[in-house]
C-alpha cells in the first residue's frame, strides 16, 4: 500500500541512505513468508538486500523478488553466495541465535533468536473475544513467536476456546500429550484437540497452552516484567505493554510492529 509505505518511511528522515550497504538477511521458514519484512526494510532504506531464504519459504521468497523486479527492474536484489556484507539480519531458532553470534561477532548485526506470546484475560471478555483468540493460539500454532503459547486468567474463569480443524500429525501429538499428562496425573483442560496445561512456564508440547491462573493482575504485570526478553508480544485488554496487540491480531503485525522491540528501520540507517 503506497500511503502506508508512505507514512512508514516519512518517520525516518535519514532514510532512504544515500550510500547503498550490502544487507544479509537470513530468513526464518517457520511460517510463509516470514522473511518478507526483512526484506522490505532493506528495500525501503535503499540498502541491497542480499537473500539468504529458507529451504521451506524459497519459492515464495523467489516470487516476492521476481514481483518486486517486475516493479522496478534496476531494483538489486542478491542471492547469498558466501560475498561479503556490510550488516546482517539473522532470524533463528535458538540454537541457530547462537550460530549467528559467533559466525557474525563484530559485524553489523540484528539477531533474533526464540521468543514466545502470551494473553492475559480479565474475565470480562466476551465470546469474540476468546474466539479471536483461538486464532492468535492455533493459526501458526508451535510454529511463530508471535502465536500464543500461554494464557493468563483469573481464578474460577472458565476458558472456552475453540481449536479448528488441526491436521492428523497434530491430532498425533494431542493423544501422546493428553496420554501422558494423564499417566502422570498432571491437570489439563481437554479441548477436544488441543490441551490447556496449568502451569506458569511454557510447555514444550505443540498442542498444549500453558495456563497460568492469578488472584491479583500486579501478579501478571511483574511476571511479564521479569520475563520481557522472552516475550515477542502480549494480547491483551487489562495490561500494558509495549508490544501489546488485540486479539486476533497476534498474527497480524503492522509496518511499525518491528520484532523483539528493535526498530529494523533504525538500525538500516545506523550501518
Amino acid at each position: 500500500d503506497a500511503e502506508a509505505l508512505a507514512e512508514w518511511i516519512a518517520h525516518y528522515p535519514t532514510l532512504p541512505v544515500k550510500s547503498p550497504r550490502r544487507v544479509l538477511i537470513v530468513m526464518a521458514g517457520n511460517i510463509p513468508f516470514v522473511g518478507l519484512f526483512d526484506l522490505l526494510c532493506v528495500v525501503m532504506s535503499g540498502n541491497i538486500p542480499v537473500i539468504k531464504s529458507s529451504s521451506k519459504d524459497s519459492h515464495l521468497m523467489g516470487w516476492v523478488v521476481e514481483m518486486l523486479h517486475d516493479i522496478e527492474p534496476k531494483l538489486q536484489v542478491e542471492s547469498f553466495a558466501n560475498q561479503s556484507v556490510d550488516a546482517v539480519i539473522a532470524t533463528g531458532s535458538e540454537s541457530a541465535f547462537r550460530h549467528f553470534k559467533s559466525q557474525y561477532a563484530g559485524s553489523h548485526s540484528l539477531l533474533r533468536g526464540d521468543r514466545h506470546s502470551v494473553a492475559v484475560l480479565s474475565g470480562k471478555e466476551g465470546q469474540a473475544e476468546l474466539e479471536a483468540l483461538s486464532q492468535d493460539i492455533f493459526l501458526y500454532s508451535g510454529l511463530g513467536c508471535r502465536n500464543v503459547s500461554m494464557i493468563f486468567a483469573p481464578q474460577g474463569m472458565e476458558i472456552c476456546l475453540t481449536p479448528p480443524k488441526m491436521n492428523p500429525l497434530y491430532i498425533d501429538n494431542y493423544r501422546h500429550t493428553k496420554a501422558l499428562l494423564t499417566m502422570l496425573g498432571q491437570k489439563f483442560i481437554d479441548l477436544n484437540s488441543a490441551l490447556l496445561v496449568e502451569s506458569d512456564e511454557f510447555t514444550p508440547a505443540l498442542s498444549a497452552i500453558a495456563l497460568c491462573r492469578y488472584g491479583d493482575i500486579a501478579e501478571v504485570e511483574r511476571w511479564i516484567e521479569e520475563h520481557d526478553a522472552e516475550l515477542q508480544c502480549v494480547v491483551s485488554m487489562c495490561v500494558s505493554h509495549s508490544r501489546l496487540v488485540d486479539f486476533g491480531q497476534a498474527q497480524s503485525p503492522g509496518l511499525f510492529d518491528y520484532a523483539d522491540d528493535v526498530d529494523t528501520m533504525r538500525f538500516l540507517a545506523s550501518i
